[in-house]
């Protein structure tokens, strides 16, 4: 037990707590019995605190723990995050711009709120949040991966219910304050994430390589590691066969993220577009502490880290490589302010994902389908409760599946969410798709993709299905056709998958089009797009 490091993450978690129940009166509006209150944080938040929130929505403890991890065991390959980082922000600019405004100006919660709007079908709003959903809950429990790797390398190690214990505690404490204040306590826990893990990242990125006789022996020594142990896509270069996975993965990446409902919640919950422009300019700053984060996986080989055994599996758990690294070359109170920095920042896009998939829930399920005549009170507490249940599906997750099999999900998520670009992010600018080419679309997607998944083994042969997320091109099958027979070359499942989907929806939209099928009502207005804090256009916050 590492008692120095456990107290200091202890004493900063406590702090966080009493953050979280104190964000129930921060910023407060009338009541948070409205999802514009308790799901949105009143739709009022500005620059500095959307700053913080987007960032720690989209900058999980999987990314800080997994990112350098997969550089410490494939190298290169693990760099896609950055360029996916860096092209996201100009791809997701203008369409967020956009879906702020017609949100604000109709009252929409969820993205599937305005697929409901755009086509008026409540069919293909339901695909959309069921999609939004699922893709969410393992997204979730990556979270719950990071955090657990802190507590492993804390020295809370133990085999079965025992070592999930001091997690259990840590998540029933989030559900709780997440239950009473809603998206304000993930938006206030962000000021004091985010400022631990600027700290103990530039710390690492100068301290370390200093320690360990700079950035040339630290390269020196991943690359021989890489020599040593010789494996396909391995190494500090990319190769022949992976430089179109690597390349389509980054774009597929970037497309994905903002689909992602808990990604849209923390735009949505802006003031107004002067906000949303704003963040889109500076969250780049995130993209260059996450290269320099990456990195750190490549300092672990140099120091001659070992991932701990995780006691519950009896596994080697590469996601301790980061922690395990820092308590041992950082002095134990600061390997403390480091473990805390990366738990804290597992339990905030935590709550942010879970109050998102709950406002699907709510708004596109539960009133949609169960009770039309919902009041928002009653959807404020539906949500609440549709929260708790996320949350701790998500442990349950953890609980009874090997966490090592959460990283093939979380690529499992972004291949479904990419299904959902057509009917949300293309809906944005135009209505040229017919509502049932989008369904159609969707289910050729969803179905190719997961067919192609459940065929991907893992490299090292221990899963037969869904080990990976890259399809070598000579085994792409359309219906007995090989085009591409015999190619070692691979590519994202999710960027091929959503390629299916495109091509099923024109054609099926413009077989529609020649017999005049009926293709729904559009409610909302070409200046809905446009309107900006100032506009008479806006749905006053919390109307019924």
């Amino acid at each position: 037990m590492r008692w120095t490091e456990l107290v200091v993450f202890v004493v900063l978690f406590g702090v966080v707590t009493v953050l979280g129940f104190v964000a129930a009166r921060w910023k407060a509006g009338a009541t948070l019995d409205h999802l514009d209150e308790w799901g949105l944080g009143g739709r009022r938040f500005g620059s500095w605190i959307t700053w913080f929130l987007i960032g720690g929505d989209v900058y999980t403890a999987y990314t800080f723990v997994a990112v350098p991890a997969l550089m410490f065991s494939a190298g290169a390959a693990g760099f896609f995050a950055l360029p996916y980082t860096v092209i996201l922000y100009p791809l997701a600019f203008m369409p967020l711009l956009r879906i702020w405004s017609v949100s604000r100006a109709r009252g929409y919660v969820t993205p599937a709120d305005f697929v409901r709007g755009r086509y008026g079908s409540s069919v293909l709003a339901l695909l959309v949040a069921i999609t939004g959903i699922v893709a969410t809950m393992p997204y979730i429990a990556l979270q719950l991966v990071g955090l657990e790797a802190v507590l492993r390398t804390l020295g809370l190690n133990g085999s079965g219910i025992v070592g999930h214990l001091p997690l259990l505690i840590a998540f029933v404490i989030l559900a709780v304050y997440t239950y009473q204040s809603g998206l304000r306590a993930p938006a206030l826990i962000a000021f004091v994430k985010d400022i631990l893990v600027y700290i103990v990242i530039i710390v690492a990125v100068v301290y370390l390589p200093i320690k360990l006789g700079g950035w040339g022996a630290i390269f020196d020594a991943a690359d021989a590691k890489f020599k040593a142990t010789p494996a396909p896509g391995d190494g500090l270069l990319l190769n022949a066969n992976n430089q179109l996975q690597y390349a389509t993965l980054a774009l597929g990446s970037a497309l994905a993220l903002f689909l992602y409902p808990h990604s849209l919640t923390g735009v949505l919950a802006s003031r107004g577009r002067k906000v949303i422009k704003r963040n889109m300019s500076a969250l780049p700053a995130y993209s260059l502490l996450l290269g320099l984060l990456a990195l750190l996986g490549f300092v672990a080989i140099a120091a001659g880290t070992k991932p701990l055994i995780n006691q519950a599996t009896g596994n080697p758990d590469t996601n301790t490589i980061i922690p395990n690294l820092f308590a041992g070359q950082f002095p134990a109170w600061f390997a403390g302010i480091a473990f805390a920095a990366i738990g804290i920042g597992a339990l905030v896009p935590a709550a942010i994902m879970s109050i998102a998939a709950a406002n699907l829930w709510t708004r596109n399920i539960y009133k949609e389908y169960i009770r039309r005549d919902a009041t928002p009170k009653d959807e404020a507490k539906q949500a609440k409760f549709a929260s708790l249940v996320v949350k701790f599906g998500a442990v349950a997750f953890v609980l009874f599946i090997d966490p090592q099999f959460s990283i093939d999900l979380q690529l499992i998520g972004g291949v479904m969410i990419l299904q959902t670009l057509p009917a949300v992010a293309i809906a944005l600018y135009t209505r040229w798709f017919h509502i049932w080419g989008l369904v159609g679309g969707w289910i050729a997607g969803m179905g190719w993709g997961m067919i192609m998944l459940f065929n991907i083994p893992s490299a090292d042969g221990k899963r037969k299905h869904f080990g990976a997320s890259a399809l070598k091109l000579g085994e792409l099958n359309l219906f007995g056709w090989h085009p591409f027979g015999g190619s070692t070359v691979q590519i994202y499942v999710g960027f091929v998958a959503l390629v299916a989907n495109l091509v099923v929806a024109v054609l099926i939209t413009l077989v529609a089009g020649k017999l005049k099928v009926f293709n729904g009502i559009d409610q909302t207005e070409p200046a809905d797009y446009h309107v900006d804090e100032d506009s008479a256009k806006l749905r006053p916050v919390a109307a019924h």
